[in-house]
């Protein structure tokens, strides 16, 4: 069984998506929705529906290995960042490389890096008059947004969107590709 850990900083409607999508899967679970804001509403809707959820902390993510001995210690073998903004330290990179993914909202390698996220990102598609733009579903190595792509899909931009728009239509493609890419891959893994 591959036990799932979603780590987010927000409302979690991306960890809501890849929850359900699991609920039932007969080989992958999501056993843990890490939070590095102690009131992210992740961690609600988490509890919600019955998933352990843990708190951290800058200090604790970045000067200690004792986030690894718990991810281990929950049985923890894939980890998923659904909207996690800081960036992954070495040693939980090297614990679990190749087992970590990201989603990002543009296609990259365009409009990634360090401060490149949510809306952020929508205005620099927009200023930029790119004509599309979408997802990136790739795995996480030590800098922001250079792992391997393992997926991306696209949406039209049109001259008259607004950055809030071009949000609603990369949010759709997030909510319908995230949980299936996720599936996919580790099925890829352990074949």
């Amino acid at each position: 069984m591959e036990r799932i850990a979603i780590f987010a900083s927000g409302t979690g409607s991306n960890a809501k998506k890849i929850i359900e999508y699991f609920r039932a899967h007969p080989n992958i679970e999501v056993g843990l929705v890490v939070a590095n804001k102690p009131d992210a509403p992740v961690l609600a809707m988490a509890e919600e529906l019955g998933i352990e959820t843990l708190r951290i902390n800058r200090s604790g993510f970045y000067q200690s290995e004792g986030l690894l001995a718990q991810l281990t210690g929950a049985g923890i073998t894939f980890i998923v960042l659904a909207g996690f903004l800081w960036l992954v330290p070495a040693y939980l990179v090297n614990a679990y490389r190749g087992r970590m993914v990201n989603i990002h909202p543009a296609l990259l390698p365009k409009f990634g890096g360090k401060g490149m996220y949510g809306m952020h990102v929508h205005r620099a598609v927009r200023n930029a008059g790119e004509p599309e733009t979408g997802i990136t579903i790739h795995l996480v190595n030590e800098a922001y947004d250079e792992g391997d792509a393992l997926y991306q899909a696209k949406c039209s931009v049109e001259p008259s969107d607004t950055p809030e728009q071009i949000a609603g239509k990369v949010h759709q493609l997030e909510h319908e590709h995230f949980a299936p890419v996720i599936e996919k891959y580790i099925k890829a893994l352990n074949s």
